[in-house]
């Protein structure tokens, strides 16, 4: 594919996001840019526009690519919301969706012609579908039983097959034969629901069977797939890219720069979530990631360790013994993985040993041969929950993630040493021991997509609802074991982010978010005062409410501390949705009536209920500590390097739980305080002062000196911006507050920005520098 010659892509200065739906179409973006382009950002930042499902809440649930969804406006809704963006001086980024498609026949056209053509269709390369296996059909797990207890209700229609809401193609010729005749005829097979989790013969998103997997390192589905959005970047519609789900791709890096190439440079972020001490693949040709990594750093700054620790002993003590064998969080990972791989994974787990199973009887190297296919399945096993990051990208790094620790681990699962050496053939084969032929390469390639569905669905979507000692810990991205981060460890962090990746998103707050940066604010507060907790615990524990278990009791009294007050319905879906994702009690495919309407009821009695006053009057009482996470959290994110994407509404105080609670129609323009003041402070200076922020620029850390030193967290930019927030306010003021505590400033005169008439030099007391607020932005005066 070639593109034009093109300058560098211009790099946003701030984003902002907002999540397209029916309910909040280009219409309603378009009516709301005025607002958005006071607030001082750049860009617009719109969840994915591509047609997808009808009445998708989200969109990435894509069926066309070669369409702007019209649910949204369709093309020219897009295109005015551009030109009105245009007129306002703001640019769009778009998220795209590379990785998966929608397993809807009857809305993706494309699908609906391989199962109606099979493999030999012109569009069957586009999906990863295992056609030697299941005798050549693509199962489709939409029954609601049995086929011998639905066939009934199977119909054929005309050329088609229907099954309830359920619209399928049939094959050419073959619409008059009886039903078991018509089945067996077809392409694909409607099977039981529940033998996804066996029995499925194509990639999915995860585990999620509505999503099949898209073959887009296939240069011609790239081209067929990314057609449209290339047409509205070269037609200046848009301006930025967010990818979805690299990790999921056959060849992420590989994908990247053919879009590199293909946008002409264009400014692209990636949701790469990165492991404690893991970086960005430095080849890749991106601005860097969507910015979790940000948000562990800038969180933890405002943990207490040594309040963490205390807290998770309470922790296990209330919760643990009941739940997860003790409490422990690597722990907790390793048995969530094994369970993930056998249960929501095992297809996919299948389907990795068979390719093992077929290199190692094929393979002309005599060290492979023998290897029962249960023994590679059990050495696959063991070295996949042994990983700590999403994936490999390539042998080299292979060497680095599946470690030779972690194989030595891996064979002490076999009985008979001969047989544990299937897991030296396994490691051999993902270092590239053995070749780099198109067997090796699909070995590799389908390691690294289990690997990570599995790292996502084994973290964030099981063992972040089992380990809970700090809900606000357990975060994409996030390191629940040891969650804190001291101030020299951050400035690291930005030192290298400015560095090796200046253009890079970052954020607090996301729609994947399991709780917004408030509430989590709020949450950081409870490692400052672990035993104030518990004994609040102790207190509504006596009220004589059934708790169902100490965990999920634990993490609903959390829920509405963060929370504050809100609809009981809210608190309701989120708790439903903890306690089936941890998988524990009950689960989304094995649900349990009587132990969720347990929980329901004591959500209603306890945490909603009057118990849960006692939750609110310490939070009450521990407000003005919240208030300084908050304002803290927001100053160090909008000034810290890299480029600083605003979760819609978070610009004033926004508390929401996890989805669908944090993707409700935004209600812009609504908010006002301190919240709103500092985030419109810090975005007008950097639209005013992008040589500041952007770059080139530079970052300097400032320590303070003084009794209380480590509760101010405070850096330079570029020698003409300072921030400083305070950290730990609880401890400060427990400890007697700032005294003659100083912050020594660059040299010159230093305003406040939000209070001009404030100026400061040399060694300013941070006393006085905080005496009206928690935070403090301050712009260094022209001599």
């Amino acid at each position: 594919m070639t593109t034009p010659e093109r300058p560098d892509p211009a790099v946003p200065t701030a984003t902002y996001r907002l999540q397209l739906q029916p309910g909040f179409p280009f219409a309603a973006a378009a009516e709301a840019v005025p607002y958005l382009a006071s607030l001082g950002v750049s860009h617009l930042h719109l969840s994915p526009v591509l047609e997808a499902v009808p009445g998708s809440p989200h969109g990435y649930d894509v069926v066309d690519p070669a369409r702007v969804r019209e649910e949204l406006g369709g093309e020219e809704g897009l295109r005015e919301l551009s030109r009105t963006a245009r007129r306002h001086g703001l640019g769009l980024v778009v998220d795209i969706v590379p990785n998966h498609m929608a397993m809807s026949p009857r809305h993706n056209p494309a699908l609906w012609e391989v199962l109606r053509d099979g493999p030999s269709s012109r569009r069957a390369r586009w999906f990863d579908i295992d056609w030697e296996a299941q005798g050549g059909q693509v199962l489709l797990p939409v029954l609601g039983g049995p086929l011998g207890e639905e066939a009934d209700r199977l119909k054929t229609d005309g050329d088609v097959l229907r099954y309830y809401d359920h619209v399928f193609p049939l094959r050419e010729g073959t619409a008059s034969l009886p039903l078991p005749q018509l089945l067996d005829a077809q392409w694909y097979r409607p099977v039981w629901w529940r033998l996804a989790r066996t029995e499925l013969n194509y990639r999915r998103f995860f585990s999620i069977s509505e999503l099949i997997g898209v073959r887009v390192e296939d240069p011609e589905v790239f081209e067929a797939t990314h057609a449209k959005i290339l047409e509205l970047l070269h037609e200046g519609v848009v301006d930025g890219l967010r990818v979805d789900h690299p990790d999921g791709l056959a060849d992420p890096g590989g994908y990247l720069r053919r879009l590199h190439e293909a946008t002409g440079g264009r400014w692209t972020v990636v949701e790469k979530i990165l492991a404690d001490g893991e970086g960005l693949p430095a080849s890749w040709p991106v601005a860097g990631t969507t910015g979790y990594d940000a948000l562990r750093h800038v969180d933890g700054l405002f943990m207490d360790p040594d309040g963490f620790g205390e807290l998770q002993g309470r922790y296990r003590a209330y919760a643990a013994p009941q739940t997860d064998r003790g409490g422990d969080w690597d722990a907790t990972v390793r048995r969530a993985a094994y369970k993930v791989l056998t249960h929501e994974l095992a297809a996919e787990t299948e389907r990795l040993t068979r390719v093992a199973s077929r290199l190692c009887a094929t393979a002309p190297e005599t060290a492979l041969r023998d290897r029962a296919p249960w023994a590679l399945r059990t050495a696959l096993t063991e070295l996949l929950v042994r990983l700590e990051v999403y994936r490999p990208y390539s042998p080299e790094d292979a060497a680095t993630v599946v470690t030779e620790e972690a194989a030595a681990e891996a064979r002490r699962a076999f009985a008979v040493p001969e047989e544990a050496g299937a897991v030296d053939v396994v490691r051999d084969l993902l270092l590239g021991r053995y070749g780099d032929g198109p067997a090796h390469v699909e070995f590799r390639t389908r390691f690294a997509q289990t690997a990570s569905a599995l790292r996502a669905k084994s973290v964030e979507d099981t063992a972040f609802y089992r380990y809970v000692p700090l809900l606000s810990a357990t975060e994409v991205g996030g390191e629940p074991g040891g969650p804190a981060v001291a101030p020299d460890r951050f400035h690291a962090y930005c030192a290298r982010v400015q560095r090796d990746w200046p253009a890079t998103g970052t954020v607090l707050s996301t729609h994947d978010a399991k709780r917004s940066a408030d509430v989590r604010a709020a949450l950081h507060v409870l490692t400052e005062c672990p035993e104030r907790w518990a004994d609040v615990l102790t207190e509504v524990s006596r009220a004589g409410q059934a708790v169902p278990d100490g965990q999920t009791a634990w993490a609903a009294w959390q829920t509405v501390f963060g929370l504050g007050p809100a609809e009981e319905e809210r608190v309701q879906a989120a708790l439903l949705k903890h306690v089936r994702e941890a998988g524990l009690f009950t689960s989304w495919t094995e649900q349990e009536p009587p132990y969720e309407e347990a929980v329901a009821r004591f959500v209603t009695a306890g945490p909603c209920g009057v118990p849960g006053r006692k939750v609110a009057e310490l939070r009450e009482a521990l407000e003005p500590h919240i208030r300084a996470n908050v304002l803290g959290a927001a100053l160090v994110h909008l000034t810290m390097p890299g480029v600083p994407d605003l979760y819609q509404g978070t610009e004033h105080e926004y508390r929401a739980l996890v989805d669908p609670d944090n993707r409700r129609p935004p209600r812009l323009g609504e908010g006002g305080g301190d919240k709103e003041a500092v985030t419109r402070a810090a975005l007008a200076l950097r639209a005013r002062r992008p040589e500041v922020f952007g770059t080139t620029a530079s970052y300097e850390p400032l320590t303070a000196v003084g009794a209380a030193a480590d509760h101010c967290l405070a850096f330079a930019r570029s020698g003409e911006v300072v921030t400083a927030v305070t950290r730990l306010s609880l401890r400060l003021a427990e400890s007697g507050g700032w005294g003659d505590t100083r912050l020594p400033l660059p040299r010159g005169r230093w305003a406040d920005v939000r209070e001009p008439g404030r100026e400061f030099s040399g060694e300013a007391r941070v006393a006085e520098l905080f005496a009206a607020s928690p935070v403090a932005l301050l712009e260094r005066v022209p001599e």
